[in-house]
């Protein structure tokens, strides 16, 4: 698919699209793939319950403390309070910075932990489910999205297991001290800390929702315009997609203006208790002081206290805004990993000190078998129909016929990477679909045109394919395909730096690392999309017949558009109105298929006036 129908799709779908409802349970899954730690979460709260305390400590020590200092008692009946006010004071940000250290590090691990599930799990699973996500939503599920069910932890959780410690706590000393004043204490911490952040979930659920998935697009719509800032601008595309770009930010902004006014109500709400709780203890607290009920120096504490109180339950309405964007987030991830078809057993840990299975060099003989296949995207038609082949090891094939009728279709589908419309495909008589994807990887290796390079070094690159590629490998492997002079001619050789998805080198460059790459690799079979792409045609039909003649043991299958290399070939498919038309070896072609020889003629006769 070109990256312009890839946009005009990601567009079309971005028109029609529905905030899909979140199902029930989707948290306690997502915080299942985070792996956290009961007793690390039990921690973190423990700790930032005594350092809020120590905070409402300080106030009821302080208030304490002015009062009875202003009744000029003696210095030394002072001592005491004066140094609980300074030890208050102090652990106040020393527990502080420790809960926070506990925190942070509970959610950047869980973070750590769900990202690697979310890779591992698309690796071993389905690929048609990364094949119908737009890279840039994409790459919102494994980056933003994952950020913000891990933000759950800190933003949530925390604050919610210190609110209602803390809650109790200062409700039953406020009360020991003036019943009626902690009885109202209670009731309007439950006001601030239940009702007004229960008020805010309500109003944001859908806005946040709504801005989940705007923010995902406006991340593809912007990704796209980036990537293929040329090709739009040639289409005359630039123009609507930053049209898009704009709708998309409009729909985080009336998302966050839909969810402003709860949120403003909450808090307006949380102010109101906070000034009840102060209100009622204050005209609670005078009779009883006149009455004898009541010592003035505790009025003052009675009073005093329950403004450091509402500190817990001023971030209250803010998390229950958190809940609801890393529900939605875990919504996302979760259609993303369910759509793999992977069994969902929780998080995925990896042991960095565990060592790694030995990796065999041994090619397995096993064929890949097409049975009346037909293929095409899962949302259009069949592009090709009733394909039969067999790719053994040691055997070449190769695809060749006009462009647009499917060869690359056809490539995905044999290499698991897209399903069947119809018929089967077979690895080691075993249906495709039945395998579990590392053994498809295992032994079919498929590079494409948008296979992609990372912003790394020439080496590492290459060990993608295999992760003990020596330098010498990395040499032959870049000299059999055509790049032996420029690796030498880097400034660092093979550990000279790639930008970003190989945007520094040329498109024939690119091409061919991807196929050293796909060399490396120890599958015994090699599906490659048009090797030859982007270099002259010389140099293009020297690069595959050498492909298709020196496979070193392994089956290759070329899909390609030119026919001058195809005498290599083993045999050879003519792909023509949606079907195999013909299959032979190149000669056998070139003698009974006119549309075949006159391919042939066309191409000998446009490389003479090329010359």
């Amino acid at each position: 698919m070109s990256a312009l129908s890839t946009i005009a799709a990601g567009r079309q779908a971005e028109e029609g699209v529905q905030v899909a409802q979140v199902p029930h349970g989707t948290l306690r899954r997502a915080l299942r793939l985070l792996g956290v730690s009961r007793r690390q979460v039990a921690a973190s709260i423990t700790v930032g319950t005594l350092a809020l305390g120590s905070a409402i400590a300080l106030a009821a020590v302080s208030a304490w403390l002015i009062a009875r200092a202003s009744q000029m008692p003696p210095v030394m009946t002072l001592s005491v309070a004066a140094v609980a006010v300074r030890t208050f004071g102090i652990s106040r940000g020393v527990l502080r910075y420790v809960e926070r250290l506990i925190s942070h590090d509970l959610a950047l691990r869980g973070m750590t932990t769900l990202r690697t599930t979310v890779y591992a799990r698309l690796a071993d699973g389905k690929a048609e489910a990364v094949l119908r996500v737009r890279r840039g939503d994409l790459l919102a599920r494994v980056g933003a999205d994952v950020d913000a069910v891990g933000d759950l932890v800190v933003r949530g959780l925390v604050p919610a297991g210190v609110a209602l410690a803390l809650g109790i706590g200062t409700s039953i000393a406020m009360g020991l001290f003036w019943p009626p004043a902690g009885l109202a204490l209670a009731l309007c911490l439950v006001v601030a800390g239940v009702v007004a952040p229960a008020l805010t979930s309500r109003g944001v659920r859908t806005a946040e929702s709504r801005a989940s998935d705007a923010r995902a697009r406006m991340t593809a719509t912007a990704l796209g315009i980036l990537d293929d800032a040329g090709p739009l601008a040639v289409a005359g595309r630039t123009d609507a997609e930053l049209a898009g770009l704009a709708r998309q930010d409009a729909r985080i902004a009336a998302a966050v203006d839909a969810g402003a006014r709860p949120t403003a109500l909450a808090a307006g709400l949380g102010v109101l208790a906070q000034g009840v709780a102060v209100l009622v203890a204050l005209v609670t607290g005078i009779p009883a002081v006149r009455s004898g009920l009541l010592a003035p120096v505790e009025l003052a504490v009675v009073v005093l206290t329950p403004l450091a109180a509402f500190e817990a339950t001023s971030v209250l309405p803010m998390a229950a805004v958190q809940v609801q964007r890393s529900r939605a987030a875990a919504a996302r991830i979760l259609a993303l990993l369910d759509s793999t078809g992977t069994p969902d057993t929780g998080a995925v840990v990896v042991d960095e000190q565990a060592p790694s299975a030995p990796v065999s060099h041994v090619p397995l003989p096993r064929p890949l078998v097409a049975q009346s296949l037909a293929c095409g995207w899962s949302d259009g038609p069949a592009v090709l129909t009733e394909v039969d082949l067999e790719l053994t090891v040691g055997r070449s094939l190769a695809v060749v016929g006009p462009s647009g009728v499917g060869k690359t279709t056809l490539l995905l589908t044999l290499a698991g990477l897209l399903p069947p419309k119809d018929g089967q495909v077979l690895l080691a008589g075993v249906p495709m679909s039945d395998l579990p994807r590392p053994d498809v990887v295992r032994t079919v290796v498929a590079t494409t045109e948008d296979a992609h390079v990372f912003g790394t070094t020439v080496l590492e690159n290459l060990r993608v394919a295999r992760g003990d590629v020596t330098p010498e490998q990395a040499h032959l492997a870049l000299a059999r395909v055509g790049l032996g002079d420029w690796v030498a001619q880097l400034p660092d050789g093979l550990d000279t730096l790639l930008g970003p998805d190989a945007r520094t080198v040329s498109g024939g460059e690119r091409r061919r690392l991807l196929l050293a790459r796909a060399l490396l690799a120890d599958s015994p079979l090699l599906l490659l999309d048009e090797p030859g792409e982007h270099l002259d045609p010389a140099s293009a039909d020297r690069l595959v017949a050498d492909l298709l003649r020196d496979h070193e043991g392994r089956g290759v299958l070329v899909v390609t558009h030119r026919l001058a290399p195809l005498a290599a070939a083993d045999e050879v498919l003519w792909i023509e109105d949606g079907r195999v038309a013909a299959r032979g070896t190149h000669d056998e072609l070139l003698a009974r298929v006119p549309g075949y020889a006159a391919a042939a003629h066309q191409e000998r006769t446009d490389g003479e006036e090329a010359e």
